[in-house]
Order: C-alpha cells, then structure tokens, then sequence
C-alpha cells in the first residue's frame, strides 16, 4: 500500500477507466486530496492531542516509498508510479552531466541556474499524469499550491493535467480547494508546505512544529465543514522526519571522496556515481551500522524503487548510501543551508516512510 496507489484509488470513484481502487477509498463525485508536506504518520500518532480533527479521522497508514523525498512523492502521486518508473529519484539526482534539483528545477547548488529549458520537465517525466487521463475522461481536475508553484519544472513534469490554482495562505488553500470540487465530477489536489518547513528549520515535535500542527489541523476542518454533502476529503503527506543527530561531513572526510565522481541526494540517502569499484566497500567500512550502503544493482533488486525503467537506472547512480537511526551525510560546503537544517527525511526508516491516509465524507 503506497502513496502511488492513492490518487488511482479515488479515480475510481470518478469512473476513470483504467483507476483501481486498490486501497478501498469510498467513491464520490467530488473528492479534495489535501497533502500536508512532513505530515509522518508517526509523528501525527505521537502529537494527536496537538491535531484533534485529524486524529479522530477513519484512516490507516501507507508507505511513501523510497525515497522518501518530496519530490519524489508528489511525482508518484501525479503519475501513480513509484520512483523507479517515473524517474524523479529524489530531491537532486543526475540527468545526463547535469544534478538536477528537482523542488527548484535548477542546477543542483546554484538556484539561480533554471534547467526547464536544458531538461525539459515532460522529458525528464515523460510518463502521461493521472490529472491528464481524469481530464480526458471528463473529470474537472484541478491542483491548489503556492502561487511559485506555478509554471515551475516540477508542476510541469508531475501535476499537468490539471487547471492551476495558486494560493497565498491558509484561507486561500482552503477555499480554493472547496471551490475547485463545486460541479459534479470534480477532483482537487491541495498542496500544503509549510509543515515541511518547520520541521526542517526547527525539528519535527519542537513547539514551532507543534503550533504548526494545529493550523495544519484546522485548515483539514476547515476544508471539511464547507464541502458538499457526499464530497469526499482524503488527507495525506509526502514522508515523515526525523531530527538529526550525527553529522558526517562528506566535505571535510578526504576517505570519502576517493573513486566518487558525482555525489547527488540529499543528507539521509545519498547517491554515488563512481569511478572506482572500491567506492562501495570505503562507504560500508566508514559508515558500519549507521546506514545500509547497496550497490545499485542490489537496491533495485531489494525493490527499494519498486518496478525498475531505464528512465531512473542511471539518475540512480552506482552505489546507494539509507542513512539508519539518525545520522546524516551533509556537504558543509557545497550544501551550507542544508547542512544546517534541524530536520531531515528521506531515507528507509519507519519515520520516514510511514504516512497517514486518512478520509472524511461530508455529511
């Protein structure tokens, strides 16, 4: 049961040939996807007093599959394929000679460097969109995101299909995604980020994180007491968090270079695109029990991405570095803000990957 299966699963219920309803969703003709970005499962489990609503919601949890990234699962929710089909691999990831940021479709390290133009988004993800097979089919779809979201790579190689709708904050968020469900045969994606943020900045549980939880929570109510009756709200996230505990600095360990051409990723998995065979065995005897150091070969194998293309092999890289526990591998010089940040995500761990789905039908 993944995030994949989830936007499928309520296209069914919008008689979208093709959409199955693996997960057991109740059908409607007016469904609200709202993704709260960091929203683990665990994390929603331990805080319930802090999230009243959405802990007294019908729901269980599903997996974010791996990467745990974001966007990696937002293109698995656009496309319902996990990471291995659809190619978006994590946050940066190699495409050709370029490391792609794939949140800010730039050059990985240099934001002022666009690449919608030297890597198309539609070619980078050329898989059709579930919102474009909905819209030929007839359903009204439609996506609520920040207005920045707007025209950026990843709208572009994951949400086309759907009619943009840029919101400025929690009020807009909340009624543009009612408005978007108005007509019969309406479905809505409703992005929210700033969970995320907070958790990254502060960690996941600190108070700023806590009060966060609560606006996050009463932006669901809210969305929930102004739908039609028999519209349907489903609540999920993109992956969990945890705090960071022990930093390795890939920047300032010279027995991690040796053999390592391209490192892409993010702090808690890694990608490593190697010029040596001995690259695998340095990073396994270096990092011992604090994380699982695969040869691609052997992740892919180990069903890591799930079914496997030739779109995501190389963008994989040779070797790839799940951080366990806590720890984390950060660049304090090519990476300075991310190094720095409180909380990180991304990796194989239950924190991680266990996310919530949880449904609300409207009375």
């Amino acid at each position: 049961m993944t995030i994949a299966e989830v936007v499928p699963s309520l296209l069914s219920g919008l008689e979208v040939p093709g959409a199955d309803n693996t997960l057991d969703l109740p059908a409607a003709r007016r469904v609200v996807l709202l993704l709260v970005d960091g929203l683990g499962h665990e994390l929603l489990r331990e805080h319930a007093d802090h999230a009243p609503f959405l802990s007294g919601l019908a729901g269980r949890d599903i997996s974010a599959g791996f990467p745990s990234s974001t966007a990696t699962s937002l293109a698995s929710i656009g496309t319902g394929l996990l990471s291995g089909e659809h190619g978006i691999v994590g946050y940066t990831f190699a495409v050709g000679d370029e490391v792609l940021n794939s949140l800010t479709w730039s050059r990985a390290g240099d934001q002022h460097h666009d690449l919608r133009k030297a890597l198309v988004p539609e070619v980078v993800q050329p898989h059709p969109t579930l919102f474009e097979r909905a819209a030929a089919a007839g359903v009204a779809v439609s996506a609520v995101a920040p207005l920045a979201h707007r025209g950026s790579g990843l709208t572009r190689a994951v949400l086309r299909g759907s009619w943009f709708r840029g919101a400025a904050g929690f009020g807009d968020l909340a009624l543009g995604a009612v408005a978007a469900v108005g007509k019969d045969r309406s479905f809505c994606y409703a992005y929210h980020p700033d969970l995320d943020t907070i958790g990254h900045l502060y960690r996941p549980g600190s108070p700023e994180w806590l009060l966060q939880l609560e606006f996050v929570d009463a932006l669901a109510s809210r969305i929930a007491s102004r739908l039609p009756a028999g519209a349907v709200l489903v609540v999920t996230a993109d992956h969990g968090m945890v705090t960071a505990g022990e930093r390795i600095d890939f920047d300032t360990e010279p027995a991690l270079w040796e053999g390592v051409r391209v490192i892409a990723g993010e702090p808690r998995v890694r990608y490593l695109h190697t010029g040596s065979d001995e690259v695998l065995e340095v990073w396994r005897e270096f990092l011992g029990d604090r994380a699982e150091v695969l040869a691609r070969e052997d992740a892919v194998r180990a069903g890591w991405f799930g079914p496997i293309s030739p779109l995501a092999v190389d963008r994989i890289g040779d070797v790839v570095v799940a951080m366990k526990g806590s720890a984390v591998v950060v660049r304090s010089q090519a990476e300075p803000w991310l190094s720095n940040l409180t909380g990180f995500h991304g990796s194989r761990t239950r924190r991680e990957l266990a996310i919530p789905l949880l449904v609300h039908i409207a009375q």
